[in-house]
């Protein structure tokens, strides 16, 4: 994808963040930016997740790693300090 939500401000505060980092348990993410700007654009469009562009990879491996992600959100934490 050439546009980005995202600028790489913004991305390096959400990077540490991001599931899938390498050295984190389990897989890691093949493009954690490209996931999170997918996450974005479900978001921004409010398309059903079939219509996910195919620049951002196959939907339901997106949607997949979406779902994971959430499960695996702290709830009551919020927001970092620094992203206030």
């Amino acid at each position: 994808m050439d546009r980005f939500c995202l600028t790489d401000e913004q991305w390096s505060k959400m990077e540490p963040f991001c599931l899938g980092k390498p050295g984190d348990p389990g897989r890691t993410g093949g493009d954690n930016r490209l996931f999170v700007e997918a996450v974005l654009w479900i978001v921004r469009t409010g398309s059903p997740w079939r219509d996910l562009p195919p620049g951002f990879g196959k939907w339901n491996s997106v949607y997949k790693r979406f779902r994971d992600w959430v499960k695996a959100a702290p709830r009551a934490a919020g927001p970092p300090k620094s992203w206030r």
